[in-house]
């Protein structure tokens, strides 16, 4: 299942390629209409659901792998 992350960059990606927008304000609408997507998205869920979907206990942490090191561990 893809992340509220994920539904939001496709979103505006998909947004982008349709509307095709110049310079920096357009951009910055499309990105805002992608992310407000995944907002609803989100919030459409929490209601259905009756509780919240991303909480402390769930959410993901990500750690900085370094690849360099990684091939030097590898050999």
């Amino acid at each position: 299942m893809a992340s509220f992350t994920d539904l939001g960059e496709i979103a505006t990606r998909e947004l982008v390629k349709t509307h095709k927008p110049h310079g920096l304000k357009e951009n910055k609408e499309m990105a805002k209409a992608g992310g407000n997507v995944a907002k609803v998205a989100k919030d459409n869920l929490e209601e259905k659901l009756g509780k919240p979907v991303i909480t402390k206990q769930n959410n993901l942490t990500y750690k900085y792998v370094d690849n360099e090191k990684l091939i030097e561990d590898e050999k």
